[in-house]
């Protein structure tokens, strides 16, 4: 078996790994590189294989770093089957969709830009393969074994990370023996809301495992309803707006729900909620579909409340006409929109018109890359470019660090320390993580590891 690292190796985004057993070409994920543009471009245009070989991709989940290569891949040959959880076929449908028109959008406006007689930039890929691609999708049942081709068979296992998401066993017959191979796609936190807690999976012979969050330990997810509490009813006494800028998918979901919690307790005042979002509206509507994946309290609380996503003073934003009004809106008001790192989308809009009122708040969630607007506004910079305009930071920033969705140090020792009791874990391999935490999640993974655990290079193979 021979295992090559296309993406995701010492750097967090475009999962892609590439597993080659006698015959077989299996591709796990095809995520988009994201960063640099002109870098990121190249990455995601120039694959380290040849995509019309391949015999299959399995898909973890439907991030766009792990899916969103996917109508590249269809555009250099690729027409093999993709297998996913049917949540994450759903999902991908609807967020290749979105990239795809992104992409086309972004090729226009740079072509404006364009001298005559220069070449015209094309999109990385256009709606058109998008919606080819996602119907090379064949959704799978989580906990049950398929046999995907004579030699290899794939089971996905709740991985809690997403809606949708898994962590896929796959067990190969090389030479007349069983190799077992597991990976993780990104391993969700234990005790989240909406999500089931990750599934424990029996050791394997080959391990490739995330690290996003390989050094750290996160705040419990319970604090942030006190907290939105205590914002809410700061709101309503001053008559201020609270900016939310959140991801689409995922964690609009999580904030929705627990508002949701909090107006059926009554445990905060009657204001307007906005979700000013048509991507997250549309994810939304996905969620409602799949309520059979929630965890145990969801269930319980379907009994009495038909739809965790909707309340009374919740209003999901169609049009950009709606979006703009709330712009002329007074307070008091909670308005969540994309994107989560303020670097696009409806929510820049928003910051503009509330960023120099004292009695507003922004929320910022959690991790913020640099050079985003998102981590200028969590570092409280005293003058923020907002659209080609700068404007003075007087509103209030508030941190919430809850709701990451990925595991930390002690969510990987409890899944680790189950493999290790089972049947052990061989050989590891940690990719999707920054240095620090590949680092600091080897030197845990090496007390459950028969071998020194890896940090493969991108583009290298690895004999196993």
């Amino acid at each position: 078996m021979k295992i090559t690292f296309c993406g995701a190796a010492g750097e967090v985004t475009g999962s892609q790994h590439l597993i080659e057993c006698g015959e077989l070409k299996i591709l796990l994920d095809c995520g988009l590189f994201q960063g640099r543009r002109a870098e990121s471009r190249v990455k995601n245009q120039q694959f380290l294989h040849k995509p019309g070989a391949l015999d299959a991709v399995i898909l973890s989940h439907a991030h766009i770093d792990h899916c969103g290569n996917l109508p590249s891949l269809y555009g250099e040959g690729f027409r093999g089957p993709i297998f996913c959880t049917n949540a994450t076929a759903d999902i991908a449908a609807v967020m290749l969709d979105d990239s795809a028109k992104i992409q086309e959008e972004d090729a226009a406006h740079l072509n404006k830009r364009k001298g005559k007689g220069e070449p015209q930039i094309q999109p990385l890929y256009t709606r058109k393969e998008a919606q080819a691609t996602v119907r090379l999708f064949e959704g799978l049942k989580y906990d049950v074994w398929r046999q995907i081709f004579p030699d290899l068979r794939i089971r996905f296992r709740e991985a809690g990370h997403i809606l949708g998401s898994a962590i896929t066993e796959l067990e190969f017959q090389e030479k007349g023996e069983t190799r077992r191979l597991v990976f993780t796609g990104d391993l969700g936190r234990r005790s989240m809301p909406l999500l089931r807690d990750p599934e424990l999976v029996n050791g394997c012979d080959i391990l490739i495992t995330e690290s996003t969050y390989g050094n750290k330990v996160h705040a419990p997810a319970v604090d942030i309803k006190g907290d939105l509490e205590r914002l809410i009813k700061r709101a309503a006494a001053t008559q201020g707006k609270i900016i939310i800028p959140a991801f689409s998918l995922g964690r609009t979901q999580q904030l929705v729900y627990f508002l949701n919690e909090m107006s059926n307790a009554g445990t905060i005042p009657t204001i307007p909620v906005f979700v000013d979002s048509p991507l997250s509206n549309r994810l939304t509507q996905v969620f409602r579909d799949h309520p059979d994946v929630f965890d145990e309290e969801v269930q319980h609380t379907l009994k009495t409340d038909k739809d965790p996503f909707d309340f009374p003073s919740l209003t999901y934003v169609l049009t950009p006409d709606e979006s703009k009004a709330l712009n002329q809106r007074p307070g008091p008001f909670v308005v969540i929109a994309a994107s989560g790192m303020c670097e696009s989308g409806r929510v820049l809009h928003h910051l503009k018109h509330g960023v120099e009122d004292p009695k507003n708040t922004i929320v910022i969630l959690g991790f913020q890359a640099e050079h985003t607007l998102g981590r200028r506004i969590r570092d409280k910079q005293p003058f923020l470019k907002i659209l080609d305009r700068e404007y003075k930071l007087k509103a209030q920033v508030e941190l919430l660090e809850g709701l990451s969705g990925h595991a930390d140090v002690n969510d990987f020792r409890w899944w680790f320390d189950h493999m290790a009791q089972t049947t052990g874990i061989g050989r590891a391999y940690l990719v999707h993580g920054e240095p620090d935490s590949l680092l600091g999640l080897s030197q845990v993974l090496r007390d459950y590891c028969d071998e020194e655990p890896i940090v493969p290079v991108r583009g290298k193979p690895y004999e196993v």
